[in-house]
Order: C-alpha cells, then structure tokens, then sequence
C-alpha cells in the first residue's frame, strides 16, 4: 500500500488540488446549504413532473406523459435506461458530490487524463486540465442548466485519450478505455455534442492514416482502427436503449422531415435554416477568445450607473435616479444573437499559449488541433459565414438537425489548451533554448501586439454597433417624445461605453500575456525549476479564468432551497384548475410570454402548450398553422381543452374562463371525411366541427371501413381509467362507429385493446389517435409498450456485461505488462 502510494503520490496530489478548486470555487453557496437557480433545470422540473409523479407512486417511471404538447415520449425528457451500466457511474457521482462540483471534476479529471496520455508530467498535466476545465462555456452551460451538454463535454478529453492510446499500440487498454468513455459521453444525451466531437475525431483519424502510409505503417494503423471500431460499437451498444429510441423519435419530431409540402425546405429532413442558424457566432467575435467583453459581455451584461449613457442622460436634465435606472436596463452586448449568456473566453494565457504551440510545436497532433480549431470556429459562424455553413447543412448527414451552431466551438475550446500546454512542455523540454525563446518573442509579439491594437484603436476592427443599432436610435427617439438629437446622444454613449468595456478587458489581457511572456522568459534562462514555473502557470490560469468565470456562474446563481421549492407556486386560477377531478384534459395558458416556450404550466396541469426542443413535427405544424395568427377554437376544443387562462393586460393578474365545447377525452362522429394528403387535412381542421367530423386520410379509408359504419346518437364513449402509458374507455353502441380520441398519434409504440385483442386504430385531425370501434359494450384500451425502449434495453445489459469484462481485460493486460518489470526491478 506504501509503495502504490508513493509510486502515484504526483496524480494524488493533483487529485486533491482538483478537489480543492471545485469546492473553493462553491465554497460560499455550499457552505450555506443553497442550490443552483438553472432556468433550464426548472424548465425540466416542469416537464417531468407527471413521469415523477407515477414514478414516485408506483416505482415505474412511464414512456409516455400528457403533461404538455397534448402528450408525447418521455425519452428526450426523463427515462431510468436501468439496464445501462453507465447510468449508475452518473448516478453515483451525482450522489456522491454537490451539483455542479461533480462537473467541475469530471472536466478536470477528464483533461488531465488526456495531458498525461499526451507525455506531460504531472504537474503540466494539471494546469492544462484547469485550463481547459476553467474555459468560459464549460460554466456558462452549467449556469443555463444545460446539465447534459456540460456532461458530454466533460468526456470529449479522455475520449481523445483513449483513441491516442490505441493508435498508439495500446490496443486492449485504449480501445477498453475509449469504449467506457464514449459510452459514459453517449449517456450523457447531447447528441449534438458527441456529433460536434466525432466530427474532430474524424479529422484526427485521417491525419493518422495520412501518415501512417507515408510511413508505410499501415498495418498497425488499421489494427487500431478495429479496436477503435469494436469500442464504438461497443459503447453504441451500451447505449443501445436510448439511441434506438432517440433515432426512432428524431424522425417524428421537429428534426425530421415535414409532413406539409407548403412547408418543405431545402433541408426536408432537420431543422429550418433560420431556426438552425439564430445562435450565430460573428465573425469578429472571436476576438472574445482572449478578450471576454470585446463584444459586451452577455445580454444581461448593462451600462450601469457609471456609464456614460447615464451621464449623457443626467447632462440632459433628467433626475439621476432615473437615469441610472435606464442605464442599468440597456444592454452592452451587441452580437446578433438574440441573446447570449457570455462570450467564449478561452483565457488570455491560453491563447498565448496556443499561438506559441503554432509556432514550436512539431508533432503532427498540431495539424489535428488547427484543422479542428478552423472547422469548428468557421461552422460557428452560421449565417455570417453562409457558404461553408450550407455546405455542412444542406449536404453533411445529421448536420441539419441541430440549432445554436455556435455550439460548435466546444471543439475549439478543447482544443485551444492542448496545443498550448504542448507548447508550454516543447519550451521546457527543449534543449535548444535561442531556438525556443525567438519562438516565444514572436508568439508575445503577436499576441501582445494584437491586444495593444485592440487597447488603443479598438474601432478600426470592432464596430460596437449591433445589427439593431438604427432600430435602438429609432425607439430612443420615440421614447424621448421625437427628441432625436438626445437619442443619438444616448446610442453614442452607449458605443462608448462598450469600447470603455472593451478596452478595459484588453488591458487585462495584455497584462495576463505580459505575465506567461515573463514567466517563460525566466524558465527559458533557467532561473527557476520546471516543477515551480508548471504552478505558477496553473496560478495564472486559475486567476484568469477564475475571475472571468466568476461574471456568468457567481455565487448569486444559487438561492436557498426553500427559494427554489418556491418557483412553482401555484396561482389560484392553478388551484382552481387542479381541484378537478377529471384524470386527462388539458389548459391553454395564454398568461405566459409565449405558451409554445414555456413549461410553466406543466407543472401543475397537462398543457396544450409546453417546452421542449425536441417536440412532435405535427403538434409544431398544428401550432404554426392553427395558433400563430389567430387561435382556433376547434382545435382546442379538439384537444380538450377544458380551461383557457389569460391575463389582465393592465395588471398582469391572472384569470381563467372554462371552455364548454370541450369535445372530452373521446367521442364518437357522425360522418368522416377523408382528404388526399397533410396539406388538405390542415386545411380542413381550420374550420369545423370536431365532435360531429373527423378529417382523415384517405390511406387510412380500407382501415376506417373495415366494418360497416352506421349512426347511433344514443351512443357512449368514456374514459374509465387513466395512466400515462394505459387508457382505458368503456364504449356502447347499437351500430359500428369511429371514435376520435383525445390523445396524440404516434404510432411506434402504442397498441390499442379491444376486449383484450390488438386492433388497428389510425390518425384523425391531423394529430389524433382514431378507431373503428364495433358494436356492442366493449372495453378499449391504448398501451405504450415501444419495442425500441424494452428490446434497446435488453441488448443494453447485453453490452454492458461486455464493457465490463473488456475493462477487466484491460486491467488484466496491464498488471501482465508490469510484472516483468517488477521482477526485473
């Protein structure tokens, strides 16, 4: 035990240095016992509600909730995928630390796990692992409740690490390792993220198999390449329960094809392009790399009381209370995005670093980093870089089916520190020291003289003017009463202010370049060790990225518990609405911002509307076509919707009104009538009669008339019992009848019952679930019971049985290496 102590007595001391700056960093908001305020946690909060609840009470969290959207798949929102043996890796550590500090480490841990593969010493390693921890996003997604996302990033660095080490020859250990951690990267469930990462992969891969035919070395290239491919498949089929199920799914949400012609676009099968491309990076916005306010900071980054547009209004007479109170509203962010919670700042030491790693390092990873740093900063770039970024989207498979393409700097983000500590190792390593310090007076000539440029004439490259900016003069002068003059005035000194802001963080910068400059120098000149100078540039990362950090993901991001338990207060029209009994009808809670973005109401009630970037295709189209210029009341009686909430337009208060025509949970029609395809059947919904009709396509007409239909207005139709995933109605009829029910289509999963025997049902109205229903009393029930869930599960223990054993194979092969060793010793 001694000697395993001693021999790893370096990564025990880096393990407690991590732990110590994941906790110091929280120290405050731990210590007081407070949570994190993530508005998109809560947003999840609400969305899960209904699956929490049946889980709570019954042990079995359903596949299926009606809670908003009128009803949909609960895999892209919660589901336990028990038989996958990474979820209890995740479980655990989501046990055994305080959020997010299980994140924080996970992305140091991770990193340093990749800097050692890389040959750095301990201590190197280290710094570099909180350079990449510390980068700006990694705590911007933590802050905006983007849990999955700050996961999936977490696993990018070991994931390079185990692929580097089978290229490398370590084939049982590399491929067992890449596996586990691709599997972990995989459960995490931010598609977009492991695409972005296989997209560098993919780059890496080919500079790899470049060289390896120029140097004729073929052979153990596509040796690795196969363990590489068997721990794909392998940690693919760890994951085999949710991918089946998220691929079987994509294709019916927003993500797949249109099911309108009037709405198909160049890219038939994702996302819409301006939708895809609203996250937009601008093209000079890469100066935030290594000046984090060069465009303003995030959108909730304002003047201030000390600003000059408050000093411009206060000059104009207006009482300064007032002014610093307009001045604390205008926001100095003046991107294009809509909005943006803080720029991508991968640190001024970093990015020194990264441009010295240009410069000296010659190993041909450094060709894998630019390329992959190139690729993903130019995607970023969306619509202000439309030819690459169509390129991709039009043409490039799975491309188009994410938004906020700005994500695609992740990759940069990882990328910047490996380069850079790799030159950080060249510069200690190298014995040939003129050679090593021309190159670093280049790099701080550079870097030094961009920041000085950026310091002095900030205005010959950044405009700080946003897209808006005429707009902004525009509704100024409205607000001035026509004083356009004193508007112009203010817009001015609103521009000033974010070059004020600018150059601020540019001469922090430089001081930060000056800094790792200096601290080179005197390693160069050997005047202090390597071990002391790989701290000291540790201490610079941490009080650069630090302090940074610190604007977005602060201690005021947390509140106290019984603060948060208060967010979903019910109101009393919420209490009026939950004292009904009825188990399955929905409200249309117009009191919100917008209904469609909003999961408020989820919570307490099912919804018409609701929150979700991964929502039905035909609900998004119902809603788009039926609910954007005016709300049509037929498709909410439709949905059942028995209570409609509004607000007071002069007070905010919230009110509700019932809803009388309500069609109910189901309902027999007097007539159908069919229509040739989607177009004509959205066409038809806008204007009738939902309890006496059904609109149904005519590919559905052998299904509808497979028994004789006749009227009966004596007929019944009720909802007996009601869970998620099983409904149960009890029907009487003296003729065969179509019954409409309530509930939304979707086909893959749900089987309807007739007295205990599968019967086919079909879609009606566009997005209902409809059958031919026999006559006589009989009892009809819907099952979800998806095939993709229970069969992805099965061949999920399946593989993870497997992972297992190829780790312990992998343990196994490396104590085989190290008992030559230790007789020869």
């Amino acid at each position: 035990m001694n000697n395993w102590i001693k021999r790893n007595s370096g990564h025990l001391i880096v393990a407690a240095i991590f732990f110590v700056l994941a906790f110091a960093y929280f120290f405050n908001p731990i210590m007081q016992g407070k949570v994190m305020y993530q508005g998109d946690v809560l947003q999840a909060q609400a969305m899960q509600k209904e699956i929490m609840d049946v889980k709570a009470k019954t042990g079995h969290a359903p596949l299926w909730t009606n809670q908003m959207f009128g009803g949909m798949p609960s895999y892209q929102i919660w589901a336990k995928y028990g038989s996958n043996a990474t979820t209890y890796v995740i479980d655990a550590l989501k046990t055994v630390f305080p959020n997010p500090v299980d994140t924080i480490l996970l992305y140091m841990f991770g990193a340093y796990f990749l800097f050692c593969t890389l040959k750095l010493n301990n201590w190197l390693a280290a710094a570099g692992a909180v350079a990449f921890a510390f980068s700006s996003y990694n705590f911007i997604y933590i802050e905006a409740g983007h849990a999955n996302q700050a996961y999936a990033i977490a696993f990018f660095a070991p994931i390079v690490a185990g692929i580097i080490m089978t290229l490398r020859g370590q084939y049982i250990t590399g491929g067992a390792l890449t596996a586990f951690f691709l599997a972990m990267e995989i459960r995490s469930n931010h598609v977009q993220m492991t695409f972005y990462l296989l997209l560098a992969v993919a780059i890496l891969i080919g500079i790899e198999l470049y060289h390896a035919i120029k140097a004729k070395l073929t052979t153990p290239f596509f040796k690795a390449i196969g363990f590489l491919a068997g721990a794909t498949i392998l940690a693919v089929l760890v994951n085999a329960g949710s991918l089946w199920t998220t691929y079987e799914y994509s294709k019916y949400t927003i993500r797949g094809k249109p099911n309108l012609k009037s709405e198909t676009t160049t890219a038939s099968t994702g996302l819409a392009k301006d939708y895809a491309y609203t996250w937009s990076e601008s093209v000079t916005e890469v100066f935030t790399f290594f000046i984090p306010n060069a465009y303003g900071g995030g959108t909730g980054t304002t003047a201030g009381e000390d600003s000059k547009v408050a000093k411009v209004l206060t000059d104009k007479g207006i009482d300064p209370a007032q002014a610093q109170q307009f001045a604390a509203q205008v926001p100095l962010y003046w991107g294009n995005k809509p909005s943006t919670n803080g720029p991508w700042y991968f640190g001024a030491v970093v990015f020194f670093l990264f441009v010295l790693g240009l410069l000296i390092v010659k190993n041909r990873i450094k060709w894998w980093l630019l390329s992959a740093v190139l690729l993903s900063v130019f995607l970023s770039f969306g619509k202000n870089l439309p030819f690459l970024s169509d390129l991709f989207f039009n043409y490039f498979p799975l491309y188009n089916k994410f938004r906020a393409v700005e994500s695609t700097l992740v990759i940069a983000s990882l990328c910047f520190p490996i380069l850079g500590f790799l030159a950080l190792n060249e510069v200690f390593i190298n014995r040939d020291k003129a050679y090593v310090f021309n190159k670093t007076k280049i790099a701080f000539y550079i870097t030094g003289g961009i920041t000085l440029l950026m310091i002095a004439l900030p205005g010959l490259i950044l405009s700080f003017k946003s897209t808006e900016h005429q707009t902004l003069i525009t509704g100024l002068t409205q607000a001035f009463r026509g004083d356009g003059a004193m508007a112009n005035s203010v817009a001015n000194a609103l521009i000033q202010d974010r070059e004020a802001l600018e150059r601020a963080d540019a001469i922090r910068t430089f001081i930060f370049v000056a800094l790792i400059f200096g601290l080179l120098y005197i390693v160069i000149k050997q005047k202090i060790s390597t071990t002391f100078a790989a701290f000291a540039v540790m201490g610079l990362v941490v009080v650069d990225m630090w302090s940074v950090d610190k604007r977005y993901l602060k201690d005021d991001t947390f509140i106290p518990k019984e603060n948060l338990a208060q967010v979903y207060t019910p109101r009393e029209v919420d209490e009026f609405v939950m004292r009904d009994k009825d188990p399955n009808f929905r409200v249309f809670d117009l009191s919100l911002s917008d209904p469609f973005h909003d999961s408020r109401s989820s919570y307490f009630y099912k919804t018409v509307g609701g929150f979700h970037s991964a929502r039905l295709r035909r609900f998004d189209e119902l809603v788009e076509n039926q609910f954007t210029k005016s709300i049509n009341q037929d498709v909410l009686d439709m949905l059942n919707t028995k209570y409609i909430i509004t607000a007071d337009p002069k007070t905010g208060a919230a009110g509700m009104r019932a809803n009388p025509t309500a069609c109910g949970n189901a309902w027999f029609v007097k007539t159908v009538k069919y229509v040739k395809d989607a177009d004509q059947e959205m066409q038809a919904i806008s204007s009738f009669s939902p309890k006496d009709e059904a609109m149904i396509d005519q590919s559905y007409k052998k299904v509808v008339e497979a028994l004789p239909l006749g009227p009966d207005d004596n007929s019944t139709i009720k909802l007996i019992s009601y869970e998620p995933e099983h409904l149960t109605y009890q029907t009487s009829s003296s003729a065969n009848q179509v019954a409409v029910f309530s509930e939304i289509y979707y086909d893959k999963g749900w089987t309807m019952l007739i007295d205990g025997k599968e019967q086919p049902y079909y879609r009606a109205d566009y997005l209902l679930r409809a059958a031919t229903i026999p006559v006589g009393n009989h009892k009809v029930e819907f099952i979800f019971h998806p095939t993709s869930y229970y069969a992805g599960e099965n061949i999920s223990l399946a593989g993870s049985v497997l992972l297992i054993l190829a780790l312990g194979g992998a343990v196994y092969s490396e104590r085989k290496k190290k008992q030559p060793e230790a007789k020869k010793a």
